[in-house]
């Protein structure tokens, strides 16, 4: 048993440190928060979020196909590979969500069982989570921004952002959790149980979490756009609460469409420009790139050991 979940906890260590960088990547880069104190919430709030919020993203991704303790370790092999391959040579956020479709869809083809209904359902999650969150954070920004600036105090204001960011930061974090355990452990619910699954996960992704990437948080921060301290939270918040409510639907989705949503939409509503195309471009052709080469690498795992059995 414990042979065939390793490629879940390395799985669940990539993903962490991963998208623990896109929900503090804008307040770390900016300074608002300490990167080690981002890291340690992020571990905190990722597990509590898995057990208490993954069981519906769980039952979802185990419903794909049916697979045993074999195949269900190779397709998270298949997907951890994938994200360790496109996440060197490409440096930028990757979507963990496609790369385990991508990887379930395979052994689904492999033994004739894909349910293609939740297929599609995951399918529409990816192209309505950016539009969320551009349209929350857009909103949000409007919103709050009324409040805020009435604030006349720059001591105030720091104060405000800094606690802001922490609370919104924890809740993103929670949101983490609870939607993206099923990208870890999913393929293995039926045969450990959910909460064995929702622990196993939650774990892994907090220790990767705990060992985030900050070149990555770089990336999503500043290179698509500029924003501000108060920009940089409101993000952040536009973000979880994009992800929580596709948790509550049982929708697993990419953190990193969230937050690409969420940092365009923030600073649209603030005049700002998109400062590199180029980048926004290449995270979207990661979003379709990403199913294909992992299901093409879950195909060779799969056959590599049909040839050495």
């Amino acid at each position: 048993m414990t042979f065939y979940i390793l490629p879940a906890v390395l799985f669940g260590w990539i993903l962490g440190t991963n998208d623990s960088a896109n929900i503090f990547g804008t307040a770390v880069t900016n300074k608002i928060i300490r990167y080690r104190t981002a890291t340690i919430i992020s571990a905190v709030f990722i597990v509590i979020g898995a057990l208490t919020g993954g069981a519906k993203g769980l039952e979802t991704i185990s419903n794909v196909s049916t697979s045993n303790l074999l195949l269900a370790s190779i397709s998270t092999l298949a997907s951890a590979l994938t994200m360790i391959i496109m996440l060197n040579f490409l440096k930028i956020p990757v979507s963990s969500s496609q790369a385990v479709v991508g990887s379930i869809v395979a052994i689904g083809l492999i033994e004739g069982n894909v349910n293609w209904e939740i297929i599609l359902k995951l399918i529409l999650g990816w192209i309505v989570t950016p539009i969320s969150g551009i349209i929350l954070s857009f909103i949000l920004y409007n919103l709050l921004a009324i409040p805020f600036n009435k604030i006349k105090s720059i001591y105030t204001r720091e104060k405000v952002i800094l606690l802001s960011t922490i609370i919104i930061g924890a809740y993103a974090s929670f949101s983490l959790g609870a939607n993206n355990v099923a990208n870890i452990t999913g393929v293995f619910a039926k045969e450990i149980g959910i909460k064995n699954a929702a622990f196993l996960g939650g774990i892994s992704i907090a220790f990767g979490a705990f060992l985030s990437n900050k070149k990555v948080m770089y990336t999503v921060s500043k290179r698509i756009i500029d924003l501000d301290y108060f920009s940089s939270a409101i993000s952040i918040l536009g973000q979880s609460m994009t992800v929580w409510i596709f948790s509550i639907l049982g929708i697993p989705i990419s953190i990193s469409h969230a937050t690409v949503g969420a940092v365009i939409g923030t600073g649209l509503a603030r005049g700002s420009q998109l400062t590199n195309w180029k980048t926004i471009i290449q995270i979207v052709s990661t979003w379709i790139f990403t199913p294909v080469f992992s299901g093409i690498t879950t195909f060779a795992i799969y056959y590599f050991f049909k040839i050495l059995n």
